[in-house]
């Protein structure tokens, strides 16, 4: 009887729970140690204090509410955490002043990490919203403060990573130290904007793994995304932010794009929430293969993984180290077989399919230009080494417009079997096949082309004037 009465009970006891789940932190209201705000309308995320397992301090954080696996997406005061275990900091406390600071401070009321709006806010609350986002605003609705500006480890959807140039703010990736450990690791993933923007991936001055630009698609790096029918990947580069974000349609998928720090390295992975196994799935994750690793073919080298071994030098490029090519280290890269002739305008270009373009940190970008255009600018500058177009059509088959062009050595290059740009290399003459000798044979056949269509313009001019005149002759004779 008792334990039918607990059948009974539990759902009331549940519903009221639900209902009485609050969102926010308000003056006098603050939130304690072993309080959780709950996301409203859906309760999707929860904020609260948590400790990371095997460790022994306590932090603010917000983790995910229907996924039983607690996985925390952003930390508060990761840089300054509160010594000991939850279950030791029942007097802790997030709390709004009067005027809209938001702060933690612990059971002696030391505050370890604080919010100050520009100023002061009227009937302040700090909420947690079903994005994740935790944001400080006032009554008159306008957001003070928002989580999603400084995230951490997690990019959410509709998040963005990059640089907001009104706030003037690079929202970065950091990972944690290690998993019982939310400090900021070595391991940083940013949006560089010299250039032709692209996204980088550190491991303290190390350089890990390179997006590629985004093509007017997708990165040039990230060559399966375009597989991805529950996603739409945004990608803005304007006078106010330059910045990619990623929205997931269908409600149902819960998916996250998280950096990780993997042995010696970084990785950037994308995980979705199975239900059935109560797991999380690994979906895509970057570095993936050797090719991923920065330059491993040096200046002017291909990247290939279909090919053994998988380094070669461009078309009119030969190794610049020989004896380490040989032992198959690429990393000297490769040199011009035959200097360019810009001056007599003899160069030309080769084209490589199916690349992630070169690193483009230096490139000039005139997003005005057509393609066309781009191959002129690119020959009338003679330290232009090659171009590609700044955004590809969506089915990859026109040429697209905007252009990219580089002036020194093409660095981390690779290509795809069935992905990627267009490369235009610039080469000289004889590296393009073309021989003083096929040259003259081309300046022959160019002028008895041109006699012979000089020739049948006046013969056509010829015909005319002669119908003309005995046309003219009959007319005459018969008003004679």
């Amino acid at each position: 009887m008792a334990s039918f009465a607990c059948y009974l009970v539990l759902p009331l006891l549940l519903a009221s729970t639900a209902c009485h789940a609050r969102d926010a932190v308000t003056p006098g209201r603050p939130l304690a140690a072993n309080q959780t705000l709950l996301s409203a309308p859906d309760g999707k995320f929860v904020l609260g204090f948590f400790t990371p397992p095997g460790a022994n301090s306590t932090y603010v954080g917000v983790w995910y509410g229907k996924v039983s696996v607690r996985t925390v997406v952003w930390v508060a005061n990761r840089e300054r955490p509160i010594p000991g275990g939850v279950a030791d900091n029942h007097g802790a406390t997030l709390s709004v002043s009067a005027t809209g600071t938001l702060a933690i401070a612990t059971a002696n009321s030391t505050v370890v990490w604080s919010v100050k709006p520009a100023a002061a806010l009227a009937s302040p609350a700090a909420r947690i919203l079903d994005s994740g986002n935790l944001v400080l605003a006032g009554a008159g609705g306008g957001v003070a403060w928002e989580g999603f500006d400084y995230p951490t480890d997690t990019l959410l959807p509709d998040m963005k990573l990059g640089v907001d140039l009104v706030k003037g703010r690079n929202r970065t990736l950091t990972a944690w130290k290690s998993p019982s450990d939310p400090s900021p690791g070595p391991v940083v993933m940013a949006m560089v904007t010299s250039g032709d923007p692209q996204v980088f991936i550190w491991n303290g001055d190390d350089l890990v793994w390179r997006s590629g630009p985004w093509d007017g698609v997708q990165f040039t790096g990230v060559p399966d995304t375009v597989t991805y029918s529950d996603f739409t990947f945004s990608f803005i580069n304007n006078a106010q932010e330059v910045t990619y974000s990623f929205h997931v349609h269908n409600e149902s998928i819960i998916s996250r794009l998280g950096l990780n720090t993997t042995g010696n390295n970084g990785v950037l992975q994308r995980s979705t929430w199975v239900e059935a196994a109560g797991t999380w799935n690994l979906y895509w994750y970057a570095p993936k293969d050797q090719c991923d690793a920065v330059s491993p073919c040096g200046p002017n080298g291909v990247c290939d993984t279909n090919n053994m071994p998988v380094c070669s030098c461009l078309r009119g490029f030969v190794p610049r180290s020989p004896a380490a090519w040989a032992l198959r280290d690429g990393r000297d890269g490769c040199v011009r077989a035959t200097p360019l002739d810009c001056r007599n305008g003899t160069d030309g270009f080769v084209t490589l399919r199916h690349a992630k373009v070169p690193d483009t940190v230096r490139s000039l970008v005139d997003m005005s230009l057509s393609l066309e255009q781009c191959r002129q600018a690119c020959l009338r500058n003679c330290s232009c080494t090659a171009y590609a177009s700044g955004n590809v059509s969506a089915d990859r088959r026109a040429d697209g417009s905007g252009c990219v062009m580089w002036s020194a050595g093409l660095t981390d290059l690779r290509v795809y079997p069935d992905f990627g740009q267009e490369l235009f290399v610039r080469l000289a003459a004889a590296d393009l096949g073309i021989t003083s000798k096929s040259k003259k044979k081309h300046v022959i056949v160019a002028v008895v082309a041109s006699v012979c269509a000089l020739a049948f313009l006046l013969a056509i001019a010829g015909v005319f004037f002669w119908t003309r005149g005995k046309k003219k002759a009959r007319k005459t004779g018969s008003i004679q």
